[in-house]
């Protein structure tokens, strides 16, 4: 536990980052590591853009990720993961949820989203690509994507000797127990 690993979780307002790197969170101090946390919720109520830094080693001072220091960034939506790139180390890896959420200038007609975001993020970093939203709407809850993409974050960074089942189920509402669990299984399975 000598060092400060750093992960950036990036979505759209209603995805469930939160909800994803509190998980994370409760899992990394219930395992001994020091554990900083900060959120940032923008517009996320409108459908805006939310980030959720976390850092967990021996000894964090900062909250903070700065640009060029995250070891993972965990995205829910492409263009996020287009949008928060920079914050990566050089080797650092993306999780992607491929999924797209058009924002408001989309859907009003004034841009396209635009094609290609993954591949062209492959091009500079490595990226782990996983339909999270098409694994979760096919356990029956396409809202526990988040959860898929936290048990990829798990399988990617090597955390399996901490109890996620038991974090989970202490943090979900106990009718969503099953279904993250489920979601949480399919998500380190997917990579």
């Amino acid at each position: 536990m000598t060092d400060v690993k750093n992960v950036l979780f990036v979505g759209v307002g209603g995805q469930g980052t939160i909800l994803a790197s509190k998980i994370l969170t409760m899992g990394l101090i219930a395992h001994g590591y020091d554990v900083k946390m900060s959120e940032v919720h923008g517009m996320s109520q409108r459908g805006g853009s939310v980030s959720t830094q976390v850092r967990f080693g021996a000894k964090v001072y900062s909250p903070i990720i700065g640009e060029g220091t995250a070891d993972i960034l965990v995205s829910f939506e492409e263009m996020e993961a287009a949008r928060y790139a920079k914050f990566l180390k050089k080797d650092g890896k993306i999780v992607v949820n491929a999924c797209r959420i058009p924002s408001m200038p989309v859907l009003s007609g004034t841009c396209q989203y635009p094609e290609g975001v993954i591949a062209a993020l492959q091009e500079c970093v490595s990226v782990l690509a996983i339909d999270a939203t098409q694994i979760a709407s096919d356990l029956g809850n396409p809202k526990s994507a988040n959860v898929v993409l936290l048990g990829a974050l798990v399988e990617a960074l090597g955390l399996h000797d901490i109890d996620w089942k038991g974090i989970i189920s202490q943090t979900v509402k106990k009718n969503f127990v099953d279904m993250n669990l489920q979601a949480f299984e399919a998500g380190m399975a997917a990579m």
